[in-house]
């Protein structure tokens, strides 16, 4: 097989594998089945493309074959009595789902629109809480963005065995459990929002800023995020935290071009160059962003005076729903304060710094205490930074955060401390497992000279 070959293969299993076993979950009820006919499709295709060449519509190719193999496991498969009264009488109608060519109707609004209901249903079960979070993100990583299992392994410094024992444990759980493939609505919806969002969240992160590997933003994962993101929009389109988070991810993926250097170099937000910022990303995280504020401010008696409670008010006023803007929208709106600014010297710290102080209120955690402290030193100056900071250096859960020396040496060097200032950036680099967060801090380092 061709190098060029493989990678084709690769680029289509990464951005349909989650539209196939959607539609088999929705075919044979089962998601650990779905997933293990989809990979049958794809061992057909490593099989098939080198010899015959990619077909025309490749996405359409390993959609028929998983569909044509669902269809042969349900008539041979020896199922109990109850399910195979369950599904004896779905078969006929399962198959005219199949068509000579599946994705002539592709562009039809109603197929596009079902094949979208089939991911978003997918992640639903992926994220069901009947998992812990652990198992709810390597699943939905696995199935829902298309990685494999030694890529998840590897982005959670983690061994290959023990994330495949995790998704084998949580693929039995969800058939255990019973955990219907369908889409939650209502009060089900509301419940179970918050745990697809915080995995979203997390698969995002991870991408914006790697744990491991040699690169420092991995833009598959970020890409992944958005695209669910935006169709839980669809979805979900009267959930201001769905709008936030959307808002967030579209306000830091403006600046991916300026993060890195021609040499796949870390660049700092202070440094980077913004007119390089994606314009067009920023104008609908902004968007997103008011939209978020607005479904804050709508329920209660003074609409208008609430739209605000995030990019204005950040203390939220109490309308609308009595609870202010969420997590995710507060931190969109701290992001938003970045991308207003044309020139890093323009940015509002003191505003930032209000707003993570909101923040901490509503989600409080180390590593918002640690982004308030460095807010607070850009507007106030490094010594009311560090006496935070100071605070922080034993919290059991930053025993292991690179980024605690690493801003503790930030504020050091700032103050003229140089030589602590080089121990901490040392001691931040000795921490992290991504290669190109390792370089940047030791560069740091010896910058502070001896």
């Amino acid at each position: 097989m061709t190098d060029e070959t493989h990678r084709a293969i690769t680029t289509v299993w990464r951005q349909e594998s989650a539209k196939i076993i959607g539609a088999l979950s929705r075919l044979t009820r089962d998601v650990s089945l779905a997933e293990e006919l989809a990979q049958d499709a794809l061992v057909a295709a490593l099989e098939t493309w080198p010899r015959q060449g990619l077909p025309d519509k490749p996405a359409a190719w390993l959609m028929t074959t998983a569909k044509h193999r669902a269809l042969d496991r349900l008539r041979h498969v020896k199922l109990s009595g109850d399910k195979l009264e369950q599904l004896g009488h779905e078969l006929d109608a399962r198959e005219a789902m199949i068509v000579p060519d599946f994705v002539d109707d592709l562009d039809d609004e109603r197929a596009a629109r079902e094949i979208g209901d089939d991911v978003l249903r997918l992640m639903f079960c992926a994220c069901h809480p009947v998992l812990g979070l652990e198992a709810r993100v390597a699943l939905t990583l696995k199935m829902v963005a298309g990685l494999t299992t030694g890529e998840i392994a590897r982005a959670y410094l983690q061994s290959e065995p023990t994330v495949a024992q995790r998704l084998v444990r949580a693929k039995r759980t969800l058939g255990e459990a019973n955990v219907p493939f369908e889409l939650p609505r209502g009060e089900a919806l509301t419940g179970r929002l918050a745990a697809v969002l915080e995995v979203l969240y997390l698969i995002f992160n991870e991408g914006y800023a790697a744990t491991s590997g040699e690169r420092w933003i991995r833009q598959d994962l970020c890409d992944e995020a958005l695209r669910l993101a935006r169709m839980l929009v669809r979805l979900a389109p009267r959930e201001g935290e769905v709008h936030g988070l959307l808002a967030l991810m579209e306000l830091q993926a403006s600046r991916a071009s300026a993060r890195v250097d021609a040499q796949g170099q870390p660049v700092l937000l202070l440094e980077q160059d913004r007119s390089t910022w994606d314009q067009g990303s920023i104008e609908r995280g902004l968007a997103a962003l008011a939209t978020a504020e607005r479904l804050v401010a709508e329920p209660g008696d003074d609409a208008g005076n609430a739209a605000g409670n995030t990019a204005g008010n950040v203390e939220g006023n109490g309308e609308g729903t009595g609870e202010g803007p969420g997590p995710y929208a507060l931190q969109a709106a701290i992001a938003a304060c970045h991308a207003r600014a044309r020139r890093a010297e323009d940015t509002d710290w003191r505003r930032i710094a209000a707003l993570y102080e909101v923040l901490a209120i509503r989600q409080p955690s180390p590593v918002v205490e640690l982004n308030r402290a460095v807010a607070l030193s850009m507007a106030f100056g490094p010594a009311v930074g560090l006496e935070i900071v100071d605070q922080l250096m034993e919290e059991p859960a930053l025993k292991q955060y690179p980024w605690l020396p690493s801003v503790r040496a930030d504020l050091l060097a700032r103050l003229g401390r140089n030589a602590e200032a080089k121990e901490e950036f040392e001691r931040a680099a000795a921490m992290t497992a991504n290669a190109r967060e390792r370089e940047l801090l030791l560069r740091r380092a010896r910058e502070q000279g001896h």
